[in-house]
């Protein structure tokens, strides 16, 4: 069956599985039609069905009974494998009490099929959680084992951990990148699928950025490293990864409360059930019966399994599309989630600025060389656009100052150039003559004299208009924040089509506009912040849902985030909406189908009304539906760009 992948161990299972299946079915058969109990003669003709009945039993349970036992030994009394043991061999007990009394011999097959059944639903359950971790595993593939350390012109295989920012490694062809760093030499096609989703090969020349785990496809590079392994790409995406788990829904924690409190509640009532009604009736027999039974149907683990299996599903599915989720209580909270707040540059933008238009025009050149001076050292988009369309090598010497929201300070000696925004030239009280072009101004003064503006734009994203507009169908308002003046933001925002926006914003006005919107949120609903910059960690954090763009985004953005975007694809955000609404759903209708049958079999089995076979298709039955139901989960996604990336 195409999709159909067993490990070795589940192929061994399966093998066991199917082996027993087929004794419990010649012995089954050969019982109701020549009854094994009458094949010897005297009191002791219950030992041949038993005998055969064993033998099934242990070859389908021993590793219950294991587990069981072990479990107990260690204080851990009330989980599943108890509850089977205690129904399985309480059944085995009864039919040979009945055998020896003289009574129709029943029990020993029901035994079998309880743990058989069961043993099955336990195979659905780790084939499905494996169909899910395979979905997450193709990212722990980008481990490197080694790297290729050039000293003194000879390459030695040494641990990624070893290598030092500053050393130089050799990366040939088929071989992953192991540390993040730059091109020195060497041209190639990188395949950084399993990072971003993106199909299609990267193109590294020298002086190009390659990030760690990405393949190399062509030709051997040559690639000073730029972070140690800890602090590499790869090496915080299997962080991310490895930690997912531990991060508990509230659904998951509530289920594990109840089965907490649940399964010793059943025992109790279980062993009331027996002892009472046996007591008063003298019926031993029949009501330990239906203890028993009573016992197989109530045990949680179609809601023990399912659940975080639903949650896991959801997780693996959004992988396989480089949507890093941190945790089932991010997938649980982002179901709920109806305003997304977003960053504008390199979010709802791309961040590629080029400069548009210099002023005064006679005196460009000038204006470029100062700017360029005081940006030179900076790596933000517009500095780099800027020392672009300088395109010379702009003077050294200087002192540089960041001046957080407003622009950048470059002193020598007396000689003083500021660039920034309009709110840096009133800082330094300095007359300015405004531009009056929509896009990012940057203004030009050199010693407290005005010397010019540049005017810098940049270009939207592709897909932000039409992911706008689907969260919009989907009953999401939709926010943009920028520190970017009114008019380009008003422009972008109108372009757009978002909700609302608010302009020239300081990092730390950002926090206070998302703490206003939190202030409005109605109940059980959700706040989400997408951003990519290093100034967007403190609201990343803030927000209910903080989500970055990983592919491009900085390193504090990614470890404050709670989901990370790895191809930078906003289309990543309804599509990982669908996700986390289709897996709460199935975790709805697991918790209600599970809890309707088991209530109903279990009044059913205490009244008598059913029998064993019936409790067997309480627990496991409804185990196995509920754990196929939340299979649903990690199944495709109607999403044609992510289709192409995956």
């Amino acid at each position: 069956m195409k999709g159909f992948v067993l490990s070795a161990k589940q192929r061994k299972t399966l093998l066991r599985i199917i082996v027993a299946l087929a004794a419990f079915a010649a012995i089954f058969i050969a019982d109701k039609a020549v009854g094994l109990g009458t094949v010897f003669s005297g009191g002791a003709a219950w030992v041949f069905p038993f005998a055969l009945y064993l033998a099934v039993y242990l070859l389908i349970g021993y590793d219950v009974l294991w587990r069981a036992g072990r479990n107990i030994a260690h204080g851990q009394v009330f989980d599943e494998n108890f509850l089977m043991c205690v129904a399985t061999l309480g059944a085995f007990a009864l039919a040979i009490y009945r055998g020896v009394s003289g009574m129709d011999i029943e029990g020993f097959d029901e035994a079998c099929a309880v743990l058989l059944f069961y043993q099955v639903g336990e195979f659905f359950q780790d084939y499905a959680a494996g169909k899910s971790r395979r979905s997450i595993s193709a990212l722990m593939d980008i481990r490197p084992d080694h790297a290729n350390l050039l000293k003194d012109g000879a390459a030695v295989s040494v641990d990624p951990e070893e290598v030092k920012v500053g050393d130089v490694i050799r990366v040939d062809p088929g071989e992953r990148v192991p540390l993040d760093g730059v091109v020195i030499s060497g041209a190639s096609a990188l395949d950084t699928k399993a990072l971003t989703g993106e199909s299609l090969p990267r193109d590294v020349h020298e002086g190009d950025a390659v990030i760690s785990g990405s393949v190399n496809l062509s030709s051997q590079l040559n690639v000073r490293v730029e972070k140690e392994f800890y602090d590499s790409t790869v090496s915080k995406i299997l962080e991310l990864v490895e930690n997912a788990s531990s991060q508990k829904s509230r659904a998951e924690n509530f289920i594990t409360k109840f089965a907490k409190y649940y399964t010793p509640t059943v025992v109790i009532v279980a062993l009331l059930l027996a002892v009472i009604p046996g007591a008063v009736t003298g019926e031993w027999a029949q009501w330990i019966y239906r203890a028993l039974s009573f016992l197989v149907v109530s045990c949680p683990c179609a809601l023990v399994i399912s659940i975080p299996l639903s949650f896991f599903a959801g997780i693996g599915a959004a992988s396989r599309y480089g949507i890093l989720i941190k945790g089932s209580n991010y997938l649980e909270k982002f179901n709920g989630a109806n305003t997304f707040v977003f960053d504008k540059t390199g979010t709802l933008t791309k961040g590629n600025f080029e400069v548009k238009e210099v002023l005064p025009a006679e005196n460009g050149r000038e204006v470029l060389r100062l700017a360029a001076i005081a940006e030179r050292d900076s790596s933000h988009p517009i500095a780099r656009s800027v020392c672009a369309a300088f395109g010379g090598e702009a003077e050294g010497g200087y002192t540089l100052t960041n001046i957080a929201g407003e622009g950048v300070a470059a002193q020598s000696g007396a000689d003083r150039i500021v660039c920034g925004n309009e709110k840096l030239m009133v800082r330094e009280g300095i007359e300015y003559v405004p531009h009056a072009g929509v896009g990012t101004v940057v203004y030009v003064a050199h010693n407290g004299e005005f010397i010019g503006s540049i005017l810098i734009g940049d270009r939207i994203k592709p897909e932000a208009r039409e992911v706008t507009g689907t969260l919009a169908q989907m009953g999401c308002k939709t926010v943009m924040l920028t520190g970017d003046n009114a008019a380009v933001a008003e422009k972008v925002a109108q372009e757009l089509g978002v909700s609302e926006y608010k302009a020239s914003l300081l990092p730390q006005n950002k926090v206070e506009e998302v703490e206003k919107l939190l202030a409005r949120q109605e109940k059980g609903r959700a706040l989400c912040f997408v951003g990519d910059g290093i100034n967007d960690a403190p609201v990343l954090m803030r927000s209910d849902i903080g989500i970055a763009m990983g592919g491009v985004g900085s390193d504090a953005a990614i470890e404050a985030a709670d989901i990370v975007l790895m191809h930078d694809d906003l289309k990543g955000l309804p599509l990982a909406k669908r996700i986390a609404r289709k897996t709460m759903a199935v975790v709805r209708e697991n918790i209600v189908f599970s809890l309707a049958v088991k209530a109903v079999i279990l009044i059913l089995s205490a009244l008598g009304f059913t029998n064993m076979w019936v409790a067997v298709f309480g627990d496991v039955g409804v185990a196995v539906l509920a754990i196929l139901n939340a299979m649903r989960v990690n199944s495709r996604y109607e999403d044609k760009g992510a289709e192409k990336r995956a």
